[in-house]
């Protein structure tokens, strides 16, 4: 009897010091999958954390990575960016695109012969803003000689109607001031200047006496 109640006890014990509820099971972090450069991609081979191409070349640019590599080839490419502080390596990348592309469309010439054309244009509308310039001077000097002959000959004209106007008022005060007016065959200016007279032209004798 004791011998059964040792065993309840025992396992009782057991059960209490068991846990009651199992703990939850740790969650997993979402694994991240990430897509390697357009520059591995091409060379087929795995792309690490510390890519020197994957900055510069995205997995949405490949056309970018084909450029570069078909002049300048990979290892240059990497060589050069290893050389360069990473302030510096964006504009040298886009510099390799940009002289790749001109060399697949120029074999021969390439970044240079772009670059003399665009100085020929640049040395063309140079020439043709000088010759613009020199029109428009040659015409404000056509306006102003044009101008100075107009007041040039109207200078006389107004003069010559100012002296023809002053004449024909001084004649008028000739007139006017003439001694001649005080008498005439007629006898009107004595006439009108003695009214109470009688007209003399009223003396006359009949003509046909």
């Amino acid at each position: 009897m004791l011998d059964m109640e040792s065993k309840c006890d025992a396992s009782a014990a057991i059960i209490s010091a068991s846990p009651t509820s199992s703990p939850p099971p740790p969650q997993l972090s979402p694994r991240l999958v990430l897509s390697p450069c357009a520059a591995c991609k091409i060379l087929r081979r795995r792309c690490g954390d510390k890519c020197v191409l994957a900055p510069y070349f995205p997995p949405t640019e490949p056309a970018k990575f084909t450029i570069a590599h078909r002049v300048f080839g990979a290892s240059n490419i990497i060589k050069l960016l290893q050389e360069l502080p990473e302030s510096q390596r964006t504009d040298a990348v886009n510099s390799m695109v940009y002289e790749a592309g001109a060399r697949i469309r120029d074999p021969i010439y390439g970044c240079a012969g772009a670059i003399y054309n665009l100085q020929r244009q640049v040395s063309e509308l140079q020439a043709q803003l000088a010759k613009a310039q020199v029109e428009i001077v040659s015409m404000q000097l056509q306006r102003s000689n044009l101008l100075e002959l107009i007041h040039n000959m109207d200078q006389p004209n107004q003069e010559l109607h100012n002296m023809s106007f002053d004449s024909s008022f001084g004649n008028c005060d000739e007139f006017i001031s003439s001694p001649d007016e005080e008498s005439n065959d007629f006898g009107l200016l004595e006439d009108i200047k003695y009214p109470n007279t009688i007209p003399s032209t009223l003396w006359c004798d009949p003509l046909w006496i």
